[in-house]
């Protein structure tokens, strides 16, 4: 069954620093898997205003894209600095390239 990864962010961490994580982990998934494998296996969205992200884990690639960036944003900000839930995959989810 595919679902997402739906990251909450308190008040106190900045949304371009978030941005900013999400890139350097799409970055990496980039690195490992390609460009082209990217461009057809990734779909997240970040809400700057709401201070949300949200990755499809249905695939390797988004996986990856998820482990890194709970991985980054753990060190950089702090567990307790967000929530994670894992969602059906009817969460809305748009594609983004990279």
């Amino acid at each position: 069954m595919s679902a997402v990864y739906r990251f909450q962010f308190k008040q106190t961490v900045p949304s371009k620093e978030i941005e900013e994580t999400l890139f350097w982990a799409v970055f990496n998934a980039e690195s490992v898997f390609g460009k082209p494998r990217l461009r057809l296996d990734a779909s997240f969205i970040f809400d700057r205003d709401k201070r949300v992200c949200v990755i499809d884990k249905s695939t390797e690639v988004g996986q990856h894209i998820a482990q890194v960036f709970t991985s980054l944003i753990t060190r950089e900000f702090g567990e307790d600095s967000f929530k994670v839930e894992r969602l059906p995959a009817e969460a809305k989810v748009r594609k983004e390239t990279a």
